[in-house]
This record gives structure tokens, sequence and C-alpha cells, in this order.
């Protein structure tokens, strides 16, 4: 007998139905799976049998041949297990029901018949829900994720038993229902640090306020000790809090991964990723045998923070310049090309020199220009060109950390970040761009004029102070979003020159 199920496969932070055909034939015993399954699929069998006799059923014999279709997509993970064995159930006739064909199965099963959460449950709820399906059966600890997506009815079953009880019509399974909005907003957690923590830096608070405000990337170049880690920790305690939607893109990414904790249902804070310095390439942006999400991915609309940037390898910072512009990350293999999506904050921190102290040549026992030279060529110069402020961050003083009262706190500073960009949004309506930092050379050009004085400004800082032409634009957007946070209109002359002020390592001579 011929029975059919259904189940997904996630491809990227998207989902394929996949046909669970089932085909019975009397004879000797022979098993095959078929339909580009990888290692975890093919070792099913003895867990799906197992599990079968554990539930009390016969496990069928005789001639079983299983389909997993479409056959060109390659298929991974346990999650097979579930629709497998509802599948000889239906074959073996133990099973008889009008509900399969309207149901997705998903779960990995123990021997003793309970089930096992598995990974990439939203994008798939998410894909049954638009083709139609009306019922999604899945482990317990995976309900909350998918009853996040509306019209879908969310089946939470413990064993193979609870799932055979439900198709048989003899153990009535209230379908798990949640309001997605109070939800997101009742598990909108407080930050467990602050921006009161920080003791003195200022300017590098106010950058940091400004980088936040226009959504643009930056890097910290300060001695050892000075606080930039624990700087750059605090900066998603000051971003506007994540939408609904934000969320929702955020949560695929780490479904997917595998990263959400059991029982959790949405991401609901603003990721913040600090991989080591000595992660690779692959890790970073993604990709491998079977396509997962890298760092830059899991940190999507959130922060990616690099610190020792010159530590990390040449090869990992190039292979980061387009994702990082584009907010996108596509993975070509044979098989499949699948996208991630990218859209972050880089945030980087670096010691000014391998001694880790500001350049001084008339210091002997500091680095030597050529080893100065060695040292910022570890930085990719493309990468770099995407960084919109450069903070010098210098080691507080004795006065600065011993004062008791506490510097401004996070709450404030988000207030006015989310002041600014909904000054942005409105800016931007109808475009494909939602802060400052995303703008185009052509959009710079239309929203970021000057006037005479500001134009003298700029001319002046491009060549006296030595600026390079790269930092043009970047020194516009800036001071664009310097001049929202400040509620003006037009861009002033102390808005560019703020501006001006975080282009540090655009300078000439910043050797010395």
């Amino acid at each position: 007998m011929l029975s059919h199920t259904f189940c997904a496969s996630t491809y990227g932070v998207d989902a394929h139905i996949i046909d669970v055909e089932v085909h019975l034939l009397p004879g000797p015993f022979y098993y095959s799976l078929v339909g580009l399954p990888d290692r975890a699929v093919s070792e099913s069998r003895d867990r799906v049998e197992a599990a079968i006799q554990s539930a009390g059923s016969e496990v069928p014999r005789g001639k079983i041949i299983i389909s997993l279709a479409p056959a060109y997509l390659p298929k991974e993970g346990s999650a097979f297990d579930l629709p497998i064995a509802v599948g000889l159930l239906l074959a073996s006739r133990q099973l008889r029901t009008n509900r399969v064909t309207k149901t997705i199965n998903l779960g990995e099963l123990a021997l003793d018949g309970s089930l096992r959460p598995v990974k990439g449950v939203l994008p798939i709820a998410v894909e049954a829900q638009k083709r139609g399906f009306e019922n999604i059966i899945l482990p317990i600890q995976n309900a909350g994720e998918a009853a996040v997506v509306e019209g879908l009815n969310v089946i939470a079953c413990s064993t193979l038993k609870d799932v055979i009880n439900w198709y048989n019509g003899s153990d009535a399974i209230e379908p798990l229902c949640i309001n997605v909005s109070s939800m997101f907003e009742k598990e909108q957690a407080e930050y467990v640090v602050d921006f009161s923590d920080v003791k003195g830096q200022e300017n590098v608070k106010r950058a940091m306020e400004v980088a936040a405000a226009g959504g643009h990337n930056m890097v910290m170049v300060g001695p050892p000790g000075s606080g930039k880690t624990m700087l750059a920790r605090r900066l998603p305690t000051i971003l506007p809090p994540l939408s609904l939607n934000e969320a929702l893109e955020t949560t695929k990414v780490h479904s997917v991964s595998g990263l959400m904790r059991s029982g959790s249902a949405i991401v609901t804070k603003r990721p913040f990723r600090a991989p080591h310095h000595t992660i690779s390439d692959v890790a970073l942006v993604g990709g491998g045998g079977i396509p997962m999400p890298g760092e830059i991915s899991l940190a999507h609309n959130g922060v990616l923070f690099l610190d020792e940037l010159p530590e990390f390898q040449r090869k990992a910072l190039e292979v980061m310049r387009q994702p990082v512009e584009d907010g996108f990350v596509t993975i070509s293999r044979a098989r499949m090309t699948v996208s991630y999506p990218s859209k972050i904050m880089l945030v980087a921190s670096m010691n000014p020199s391998p001694s880790g102290d500001w350049y001084n040549a008339d210091n002997p026992e500091g680095s030597s220009s050529s080893q100065m030279h060695r040292y910022l060529n570890k930085i990719s110069g493309p990468l770099l060109d995407r960084i919109d402020l450069h903070i010098e961050v210098n080691k507080v003083s004795f006065d600065e950390l011993s004062q008791k009262a506490q510097g401004e706190g996070s709450t404030p500073i988000r207030n006015r970040v989310m002041r600014c960009r909904k000054i942005q949004q409105q800016r931007f309506m109808g475009m494909d761009v939602h802060c400052n930092a995303q703008m185009s050379s052509r959009m710079v050009r239309r929203i970021c004029r000057l006037d005479d004085a500001g134009s003298a400004i700029l001319k002046k800082a491009m060549t006296t102070i030595g600026l390079s032409a790269r930092a043009y634009d970047r020194i516009l957007k800036v001071a664009r979003t310097i001049a929202d946070l400040d509620h003006n209109e037009h861009i002033k002359g102390h808005h560019l020159s703020e501006a001006v002020q975080y282009r540090s390592l655009d300078r000439e001579g910043w050797l010395g």
C-alpha cells in the first residue's frame, strides 16, 4: 500500500514542503530510503522501528520503499523521523485518517517513542500556512515557536503514541494558541547592563549615540583597559526595540541555526554577537557542505562586535565586505543557492599599535613605524571604507573612576535615538532605506545638501586635515544624523565639525 505524509526542510531561512511517500509491498524484508537523505535521515530506520514498538504498534515487514520528494533537494536532520513513522503506520493500515493530507509532521523520535525538538520550526510553520496546511504536529518544546504563525493549528505532542491517538481521533489535543503581539510586548526583557555603569568616556558615549541613531558602523581605537569592550556590550541597550517584523526575521535565523531555547517562541532582544578573532571565514559569514548561517547573520537586526580587529584573519574580513554593504549573504553550492539576511551594525575595536599604546616615534620601547604599518595593513581597506565612525578611546582617569555620581543611563539615550529614527522613517517612507547609514551616494547628494559655509568647512577638512576621498560621503551621512539628533532640518557647520572628528583613521599622519 502507498501512503503520503508531509513534512518540511529549511533552505536558508525559507522552507520547502517535503512529500514522504511510503510504499509497502509483500515479500522478504527490504528497506530503501531515497531522495538525497543525509546520514541523520538515513539512520532514522532504527529510531523509527524502536519508537513504533514503544508506542504499542507493529513494525511493518516486507518490501519498504520510502521516497522523500522532491528528490533533487538535499534532506538533512532528524525531523523526518516522525513523518516516516506516520507514513509506515498509514501504509500498514494501523492509522485510518483523512487528516494526514492537511498536516505537517515534524520531530525526532527517541527509542522510547518520545519526541525530541528540532530546528527550523518557524520558517516551516510559515511555509505550511502559506501552502494551505491546517495542522502541524511537533514536539512540545517547539510548539511556542510554531504558534507565532496565525491560521495554523499547532498540535504539541510528547510521544509517538500521542500522535497516533490524535490521528485516530481517540485523543483530542487542543491546538496551542498565543497572542503574538501581547506576548512579544510582555517578553521585551530589560538589559542587565547599562550605560550608567561606564565612568567617564562622555565623548565615546556621544559617538555611540550618533552611531545608534543613524545605524552607522563604528570602530573604537584605544589602549587596553580603556573600556572599549565594556562600551560595545552596552550599545544594544540604546538601540530602538525590535519591531515584531524584525523579531520574526531574527527568530527565523536563530531557528534554522538551532539556537532557540527550549520552549521559547520568539527573539525579543537585539542580538549581540562577539566572535573570537580566530574564527574562520565560513563561521563568520556562513556556509559549509550544508549551508548554515554565520555570525554576521546571527547578528541580523543587532550588533556584530569584532574585538581586536587586526587579529582577525584578513580573508575573513574580506568576505564580510559584501554582506555588510548589501544586508544579505548569498552562499552558492552545486545543488543549491541560499541567502541569509545580514543587516547589522558592525562595531569593532583595536589597539592603536602592536604594543597597545598610542604611537610615539620618540619612544624607543614603543612600536616602530614599520611595525605600525604591518599592524594596520592587517585591516581590510575596503572593510574600513564601510565604517562611518572612527572613535579614539583614552584611558579613564582616577578622578573619573572614583566619582560617586553615575553617568547618564541607557533609557534617556535610547529615547533620543528612537526620536531620531522616527525622523528618518518619515524621510525614507516608501524607500527600501531605514536609516541614514543605508543612503546611497545619490541620496546623500540629494538629502545632505550643504550651504556655502558648510561646503567651506568640509573642503578645509579634506585638504588641511588630510581626510581621504572615501570619507566624504561618510561625513555627510554622520552629519545628517547629528542634525537629526539636534532636530534640525538643515546640516549646520557644527554638525559637520563633529562628524569630521569621527574620522580618525582617515587623517594623514595618523601614525604620528
